[in-house]
């Protein structure tokens, strides 16, 4: 008997040696990011198999960010990107070349997403993070065809918590007797579509310019006709604007992200959704009418 222990012993001990892995994890895989909100959405997938890093932080403004020197070695370093597309990332092309990676593999999330006239801001509707999540899926599983199954099913449980999420966010803005808003830019139409927010105007059109004194008169008449109880403004933009039209008009200021950022605790995707609704309806709803 003892005989055989020590057989078994030394035959364990060189399995062990023959394959070391069965000792040690293989290390994450390097993916990179260029918005905050892709990050949640390849940990939703990748989990412990990978280690993201987000080029923006969510501070600034993804339409006039400037890459970095860092952002370089990133992406030098990464074995896959991930994308929005339709103009939003356009900085990445220079990134890329510079970072010597013509060959990277890159997902770009936003095909195959039905567009608002366009608009890039897809993620804010968790239906679109579901498409968005799918190139997330084939991406990694390119690239790690062995835990296509395990991705996959990350996926699909993500699908069910989003379902889950977006059903009880719908009902609470149904129980909000006035639900008209206005933004400050126009990130929040596939939010406002999915859950049932009514944009009734935009302050900025377009980022990086200026309304018109003619457009905050507009702005100021329709907020007092419509009884608007909201200007919705965002950190990544001057509050000069929306502070204006609060004053004017006595309605409430609310600052939200577009994207997950730190501060508020948002960074997991269900957090940002959640943390945006919720704190836009208990505004709309706690406002004086």
């Amino acid at each position: 008997m003892p005989f055989l222990k020590i057989l078994l012993f030394y035959f364990l001990t060189g399995m062990v040696l023959l394959c070391p892995c069965s000792l040690y994890a293989a290390e994450p895989i390097p993916i990179v990011v260029t918005l905050p909100v892709l990050k949640s959405l390849v940990e939703k997938v990748g989990g412990r198999y990978v280690t993201v890093s987000s080029l923006i932080t969510g501070l600034e403004s993804e339409h006039t960010y400037t890459p970095r020197p860092s952002d370089v070695i990133a992406v030098k370093n990464a074995k896959m990107l991930v994308k929005v597309g339709l103009g939003l990332d356009i900085w990445l092309d220079s990134l890329i070349k510079n970072a010597d990676r013509p060959n990277l593999l890159t997902v770009t999330t936003s095909k195959g997403v039905p567009l608002i006239k366009g608009n890039p801001h897809i993620w804010l509707d968790p239906e679109m993070a579901k498409i968005m999540t799918r190139h997330i899926t084939k991406g990694l599983s390119k690239i790690d065809p062995a835990r296509q199954k395990e991705y996959q099913n990350n996926e699909a449980t993500f699908a069910l918590a989003l379902d889950k999420l977006t059903a009880e966010m719908i009902v609470k803005v149904k129980g909000v007797q006035n639900p008209k808003i206005i933004t400050h830019h126009p990130a929040w139409p596939y939010f406002a579509k999915r859950f049932g927010f009514i944009i009734a105007g935009e302050i900025q059109p377009q980022v990086g310019s200026e309304p018109s004194a003619k457009r905050m008169v507009e702005l100021t008449q329709l907020i007092r006709r419509a009884e608007i109880g909201v200007v919705l403004s965002e950190p990544q933009l001057n509050p000069k604007m929306p502070v204006i039209l609060a004053e004017e008009t006595g309605a409430q200021i609310v600052i939200l992200s577009p994207m997950p950022v730190a501060h508020t605790h948002t960074e997991d995707y269900l957090d940002f959704i959640r943390y945006n609704v919720e704190t836009l309806v208990y505004t709309l709803v706690s406002v004086k009418k």
